[in-house]
């Protein structure tokens, strides 16, 4: 059965004294996982009232694992819009295309966003596609 207010759910388990401060963590990055981030209001006042600043990079950090911890960074990162492929043949049971490979047909024809992707080169402009860059 799925939680419907897990932080009501949550807040009993933080309070408690007899757990220890690592099992606090693991609940908050519980909770964190399962809402897909949190907001940093939120992520705060859990992490003052179950009195764990000195340990609060532990749940911080696994925004550099690309975790969605603060619900604001999820909404500016992976917008990529996707392609039309309602008139493109597809097989009975695979109607499900991957964003990965619009990206890949984007990077092949050079239309990449920049400012999304800066590691991906621009081809110099007297490049045919005949041949690797």
């Amino acid at each position: 059965q799925k939680v419907k207010d897990s932080m009501r759910v949550l807040l009993p388990v933080l309070l408690n004294k007899s757990h220890d401060s690592y099992d606090k963590i693991r609940a908050i990055l519980l909770y964190i996982f399962s809402t897909n981030g949190t907001t940093q209001e939120n992520l705060d006042k859990l992490i003052q009232n179950v009195q764990i600043e000195s340990d609060s990079d532990m749940i911080r950090n696994w925004k550099y694992l690309d975790v969605p911890v603060i619900s604001s960074f999820v909404a500016q990162q992976h917008k990529y819009t996707r392609r039309d492929r309602s008139k493109e043949e597809t097989f009975q049971l695979s109607r499900w295309t991957p964003v990965i490979k619009d990206v890949m047909e984007d990077a092949i024809e050079n239309k990449l966003d920049s400012k999304e992707w800066p590691y991906c080169s621009r081809c110099p402009p007297t490049w045919n596609g005949s041949g690797a860059v």
